[in-house]
């Protein structure tokens, strides 16, 4: 069999489901009303609340929810076989990621844009949403910490991705003054920038950059992770406009055409699969495919950390209620694009299932390597690109992902910051705020080392935690739909399937880390799962509440700003 079946019925998957399934939720469940003001509009300070065209919008969606993880997991869970992935890549972004996404964003805007965790106090119940804060902080922290030590591999193992990954910065900078000071054509801008963008992939293709060890005092790998927390402390504080929203959506527009590359390039060589559909030979020492599929593929399937930017960044900038159909359902199928190029490229990019099996040799080896070498394969057979400068422009695509990502987690760490402040009754500044995101981003990377091996030191246990997160999203969703006597099931439905799988998971985490006495993460991960039970049983109440309070009348929104403010 070769992979050209996979990628069409995926993509014929995922715009069934845009094109049919996000018009019933927006119309039916969500009821999206363009006359609706959004918090962009009503609480407009320039800096993080700012109206925005939903095509650059969908582009910081796209690139800050996708980063690195939907191209690991795939790359990872494919041990199992390709067919378990491809379901659950295709299936769950249609009818859970693009619902879940779309609902944070929603139920965001319709409370002044306010992230998930300010949600969940309100809805949910404020004494889990306290406790639940902490895993949300715990999340965001595992996301910039391990993205750091991503990015940072990458630039060293390619060096060729150096000069792109930095002058991206310059590219975006350009473009956010051209479309925001200059007031120029968008479609005329999109076109210079992404080709300034593939001019500096040729150019990193042709001069890569190896650093000296040591470079100013410090061996290459620490320099380059220093390097991305002061950029993305200092892009964190940053009016959006400025720098995150061209960034962003330049990238986006640069990674799709990536991506129509890598899917071209199947469609004309149509690449063999040599994985097995299902590995009944997996490794020693593999853990089971149930629960651990859904937990090892989040992102590109459902994913909690999309609910933090849905509703920490992207429902500060939306213009219009109804744009949040295109960037927030869009915005997944784009995650689930990647993800389905990720499950091709690390099942058809090897010559025989011998090549792929030393790739697969142990659980969680695969990851990002492989998606750039099995889709530098494809393309060079596919288009007949040189091999390198296949790979540079994957890495090149992996690395700002990444690094898009990093940029808007550290902004909503930030948020996460002066949220718990908020609570706590102290005022912390944005300045203040991204310094102690800071401080604690780098002294987990560092913490085992200057070559950041902590960065990866909790990160076992961000799949669990991202899957519950997502629960308690979906749990918030519930509630709302219930109060305004809405059909819940679209959103209950994945509620149920996501905590189910996501708290087996983490229960099964537990006894493997007491084995390995680590004691750290079974510390954290007992918080994880206390939270989640907690958060579990409240929403369960709050649900029942709901159904037998008056429903909401339709000018509730109203009032909820009201208390919100109050």
């Amino acid at each position: 069999m070769n992979a050209l079946p996979l990628l069409l019925i995926g993509l014929a998957m995922f715009a069934g489901g845009y094109v049919l399934y996000s018009k019933f939720l927006g119309d039916r469940v969500y009821k999206l009303d363009a006359s609706f003001k959004t918090p962009a509009h009503e609480l407009q300070d320039g800096v993080d609340y700012v109206p925005t065209n939903k095509f650059v919008l969908w582009g910081h969606h796209f690139t800050s929810v996708a980063g690195a993880a939907p191209i690991v997991g795939p790359a990872v869970a494919v041990i199992w076989g390709w067919l378990p992935a491809f379901l659950w890549v295709t299936f769950g972004t249609v009818f859970f990621a693009g619902m879940h996404d779309l609902g944070a964003l929603w139920a965001s805007v319709r409370n002044k844009g306010r992230s998930v965790g300010t949600l969940s106090g309100r809805y949910i119940g404020r004494r889990g949403a306290n406790l639940f804060l902490v895993v949300i902080f715990l999340l965001l922290l595992m996301v910039i910490a391990a993205f750091a030590v991503v990015i940072k591999e990458l630039l060293i193992s390619t060096p060729s991705v150096v000069i792109p990954a930095w002058g991206a910065v310059a590219v975006a900078l350009l473009v956010g003054q051209a479309v925001y000071r200059y007031k120029m054509n968008l479609g005329l801008v999109t076109v210079v920038g992404v080709a300034a963008l593939y001019g500096l992939i040729l150019l990193g293709d042709a001069v890569p950059v190896e650093l000296p060890d040591p470079f100013l005092g410090m061996s290459p790998a620490t320099f380059w992770i220093v390097a991305l927390f002061v950029y993305a402390g200092i892009a964190s504080l940053l009016p959006v406009w400025l720098l995150l929203q061209p960034r962003d959506y330049i990238n986006g527009v640069q990674l799709f055409v990536g991506l129509g590359i890598l899917f071209v390039a199947v469609l004309l060589s149509a690449p063999a699969i040599v994985a097995p559909a299902i590995n009944d030979a997996v490794p020693a020492g593999t853990p089971d495919l149930m629960p651990l599929l859904f937990v090892t593929i989040a992102c590109g399937a459902i994913s909690g950390f999309h609910g933090m930017v849905s509703s920490g960044t992207s429902s500060k900038q939306l213009d219009k209620e109804t744009d949040a159909r295109f960037v927030g359902y869009f915005g997944a199928v784009g995650e689930g694009m990647l993800a389905l190029g990720a499950v091709i490229a690390t099942v058809a990019g090897y010559r025989t299932l011998a090549d792929w099996e030393a790739v697969y040799s142990a659980f969680g080896e695969a990851g990002v390597a492989a998606f750039v070498e099995g889709g530098g394969a494809i393309v060079n057979s596919g288009l007949g690109l040189p091999t390198s400068l296949s790979s540079t422009v994957l890495a090149t695509m992996a690395v700002l992902f990444a690094a898009t990502t990093m940029d808007t987690g550290v902004r909503l760490l930030r948020f996460v910051v002066q949220e718990a402040g908020d609570v706590a009754k102290l005022k912390i500044n944005n300045a203040v705020a991204t310094l102690i995101v800071l401080a604690a981003g780098m002294g987990l990377t560092f913490s085992q080392g200057a070559e950041g091996a902590g960065g990866l030191r909790i990160w076992p246990l961000f799949g669990t935690s991202n899957q519950l997160l997502a629960a308690l999203t979906l749990s918030i969703i519930v509630v709302m739909l219930i109060r305004k006597r809405r059909n819940p099931a679209p959103a209950l439905v994945p509620l149920v399937l996501v905590f189910a799988m996501s708290f087996w998971a983490a229960l099964a985490q537990l006894g493997d880390l007491y084995d390995e006495r680590d004691w750290l993460l079974l510390a954290i991960d007992v918080i994880i799962i206390v939270a989640a039970v907690w958060v579990a049983f409240e929403a369960v109440v709050a649900m029942r509440r709901a159904s037998k309070e008056p429903p909401e009348a339709p000018d509730a929104d109203v009032t909820e700003k009201a208390e919100l403010k109050g």
